[in-house]
Parts: C-alpha cells; sequence; structure tokens
C-alpha cells in the first residue's frame, strides 16, 4: 500500500515539473525591414493615444452610442469568437488531464451458491492507477503547451473580432450618413430640375424655347429621378448591413440619420505614436505570436516521441470472503513499461518534419501581420494627410458652382444666355456635391480604419 502511495506521489511531483518557457518570437529581417523608424504626427497638441481611447469616447454620436452596444451584445461572429475561447480552453484542461494519473476506485461482491448448498461470498475493493505516462521528456507538456497557446490566441482572436466589429458599426453608420446627405441634395436637385422643367415646358409652348431645350430639361429631370432611385436603395442595403451587425432589426426609437459626419473630426487629432507600440497593440499580431508558440510547443512534444515512453500501472486492494474482513487482507501490484521506438516506418520523423513546417507557416504569418499592420497605419496617415485636403478643395469648388448657377440663371433670366447653359450650371453643381459628400464619406472611413489600425476600438 505504502509502496503504491509513494510511486503515485513520485508521478504527480514529475507531473508538476514546469515545460520550457514560451520564447518570444523573432521577425525575420525581412519583416523588420518593413518596421519605420517613426510615424508622422498631427499637429498641435498630443491627445491620447488610440489604444487608450475606447469606442464609446471616439464615437460620441447618438446613434453610435446605442448601435454599437447592440452589435458587441448579439452579433453572431463575436459570439463564435467567445466560442471558440471556451473550446480552446477545453482543450487545455483536456491536455492538463494527461499530465496527472487517472486514479479508478472499485468495490464488488458476488453470492455463489455452492453444490453442496452453501453460499460463497466474495468482496472486492481498490484503487488502480491505469497506465500513467511519465513525461520524463516534455511530450505531455509540450502538447499542454501548446493548447494553452491556442486559448491566449483564441483571445486575441475575439478581441480581433471585437475591434472589427466596432469598425464595421462605425462604417456602416458613415456609409448611411452619407446616403442621407446625397438623398438631400438629390430631392434638392430634382425640385429644381422640375421648376426648370414645368418653365422650360411653359416657354415651349408660347413659342420662345425649342424642342431641344424642352428635351434637354426633361434628360436631365429623369436623370435626377433615377440618381434619387439609386440612393433610396443604397441606404436600404446599408440599413440591412447595419441590421445584420448588431444581430437584429433596427431600433424603432433610434434617431434618424442626419447626414452630418462631424462626429468622427475628433478622430483626425489621435496621434500614430511609435511603431514598436503598434505590436503590443494590435490583438491580430498578439493572435500570430500566439499562434506561433502553438507550434514552437508542438516541435518539443514532436521531438520528444523519439524517446522512451515510460508508463506506470499499478493496483492496491483487499479481498475477503466476509464483508466484516474486507480490508484486513490487503494486496498490491505495480507494472512499469518503458517502450522505445525503434522502427515506425518514419512516422516520428515525419510528425516533426510537418511541426517544423506548420511553425515555418506560423512564422510566415506572423512577418505578415506584422508588415500588414504597418501598410494599415501608413495608409491611413496617408488618408489623413490628404483626404482633408481633398475636402476643402472640393467645398470650395461647390461655393464656385453655386455662384455660377446664380448668375447662369440671372442670364437666363435675362434672356442673354440659353437654356443649356443654365442646366450645364446644374448639372457641374450637382456632380460636385455628389463628390463632395463623397471624399467626405471617405475622410471619415479613413480615420476608423486608421483608429482601428492604431490599436483603437476596444
Amino acid at each position: 500500500m505504502k509502496t503504491t502511495l509513494s510511486l503515485i506521489a513520485l508521478a504527480a511531483l514529475l507531473a508538476a515539473c514546469a515545460g520550457p518557457e514560451p520564447k518570444r518570437p523573432v521577425a525575420s529581417k525581412a519583416a523588420a525591414a518593413a518596421v519605420p523608424n517613426a510615424f508622422p504626427q498631427p499637429g498641435g497638441p498630443s491627445p491620447v493615444a488610440a489604444a487608450e481611447l475606447p469606442w464609446a469616447q471616439a464615437f460620441k454620436g447618438a446613434r453610435l452610442q446605442r448601435l454599437i452596444p447592440l452589435a458587441l451584445a448579439n452579433n453572431r461572429d463575436l459570439r463564435v469568437a467567445v466560442l471558440n475561447i471556451e473550446s480552446a480552453r477545453a482543450t487545455t484542461a483536456a491536455r492538463d488531464a494527461d499530465l496527472w494519473p487517472t486514479v479508478n476506485a472499485g468495490l464488488s461482491g458476488s453470492r455463489t451458491p455452492t453444490a453442496a448448498g452453501g453460499i460463497n461470498s466474495a468482496y472486492q475493493a481498490g484503487l488502480q492507477v491505469s497506465a500513467y505516462e511519465l513525461d520524463l521528456f516534455g511530450r505531455l507538456r509540450g502538447l499542454s503547451a501548446a493548447a494553452a497557446a491556442q486559448v491566449l490566441a483564441a483571445q486575441s482572436n475575439q478581441q480581433a473580432v471585437r475591434t472589427a466589429l466596432v469598425a464595421s458599426v462605425a462604417n456602416t453608420e458613415i456609409a448611411l450618413q452619407a446616403d442621407e446627405a446625397l438623398l438631400r441634395i438629390t430631392r434638392d436637385t430634382l425640385a429644381t430640375r422640375e421648376q426648370s422643367l414645368s418653365l422650360t415646358r411653359q416657354r415651349f409652348e408660347g413659342g420662345v424655347a425649342g424642342q431641344l431645350d424642352l428635351s434637354t430639361a426633361e434628360s436631365s429631370w429623369q436623370a435626377a429621378r433615377a440618381v434619387l432611385a439609386q440612393a433610396q436603395r443604397q441606404r436600404a442595403l446599408d440599413e440591412n448591413a447595419l441590421a445584420l451587425l448588431i444581430g437584429g432589426p433596427l431600433p424603432a426609437d433610434l434617431p434618424a440619420p442626419t447626414g452630418d459626419l462631424a462626429d468622427f473630426e475628433p478622430l483626425a487629432e489621435l496621434p500614430a505614436g511609435l511603431p514598436s507600440e503598434v505590436l503590443t497593440r494590435r490583438p491580430d499580431i498578439r493572435q500570430a505570436e500566439f499562434q506561433l508558440g502553438a507550434t514552437d510547443a508542438n516541435i518539443d512534444a514532436a521531438r520528444a516521441a523519439f524517446w522512451p515512453r515510460i508508463t506506470l500501472t499499478g493496483s492496491v486492494g483487499t479481498a475477503s470472503g466476509h464483508l466484516s474482513d474486507l480490508f484486513k487482507n490487503s494486496a498490491w501490484s505495480f507494472a512499469p513499461s518503458l517502450v522505445q521506438p525503434i522502427f515506425d516506418a518514419g512516422r516520428n520523423r515525419a510528425n516533426l518534419a510537418g511541426a517544423r513546417a506548420l511553425r515555418d507557416i506560423a512564422l510566415a504569418q506572423y512577418e505578415k501581420a506584422i508588415q500588414t499592420a504597418f501598410r494599415e497605419v501608413a495608409d491611413g496617415l496617408a488618408g489623413r494627410a490628404t483626404l482633408a485636403e481633398q475636402r476643402a478643395a472640393l467645398a470650395a469648388q461647390v461655393d464656385a458652382e453655386s455662384r455660377r448657377l446664380n448668375a447662369a440663371e440671372q442670364r437666363y433670366t435675362a434672356g442673354v444666355s440659353s437654356a443649356l447653359d443654365r442646366l450645364d450650371a446644374q448639372r457641374s453643381l450637382f456632380a460636385a456635391q455628389q463628390t463632395l459628400v463623397q471624399v467626405q464619406s471617405q475622410r471619415a472611413q479613413n480615420l476608423v480604419a486608421l483608429y482601428r489600425a492604431l490599436g483603437g476600438g476596444g
């Protein structure tokens, strides 16, 4: 009895031995070369960093304050990411259980009649340790470490899905606000062109205007009708996309979109920070790092498979013909075994080669995650630097086109210019207004993308 308990205690001690500390992956020189020395910073004071700015402070619009919590609570992609964490934790628990012995307890009894008319009684009780592997070379610890790294990777993936979801809701809301702005502009343009068509028809019936003027005015009006239908359809599509993101229909009491994108202006002052800080802010980079660590642990497990496996099987128990004497007679057994791979047709070498190949794949994915992160930051900074200037130029163009249209209206009323000049001015103003809304939308979405690229959105 004491011998078996001592063996179990020794096995538990060996199982408790910690495996090697995980090594932080080191990117190749090619990946390191993609890391810039510094990012350009916005002018003025440096506010809080993007990673330290929660979405609730970054997006202060009343609609987003309602929509983002709904998405975080009901979005199916985020729910799957959370469930993946639970699955990874269960796998880790199962791997950790392999490090400990499995102890089974048994109690049985039987009564059998004899030929002489008597009854034979037999009772048994005992504990059994079944095929416990002493992890002397780290095979089981390697598998356990790999599973633990996958839990961390799943947690980072959940955070990456969360930040992507917040950005998607914000971008879809931007598109919806842009739709509302385009609808307002298109309705105003349609009303103006309808008035022009009515006036041109009156002039045509009075013999002042020709068929060309009437047909041109009608064509311009029909074109505005087509744009209005397209804008209405796009708004419906964006509302459907928003409903999918939040996991249900839009709330009935949700404030209506106004077409104003000013709520996103504070993001224009976010500092980019140091390039090295992006590595610690981005959950997708952390996920790739943990997955790389899992492949390292799998290599350790595959390498340990070349060494002998030592397993212990033991039992201790009692047997008696009388229940009252059951624990007076003890018996035990101990059966260690050692298995050394000699010939396996190359299975262990193939498993090790496969583990190393998966590690190389994970390293390449980790390096790509780093390069992608800096590319996204660089793209966002480039957009922030140029889209603001483009927006200002387009706003000035809209003002100029408005003055041109007023002059064309006055000249047409005075009979100095033709209806074609007035319609051309209307078209130019409408086109400039549409382009301005599109660039405003692009700028807002670029600011959201930069906020996410810098690690914001948590």
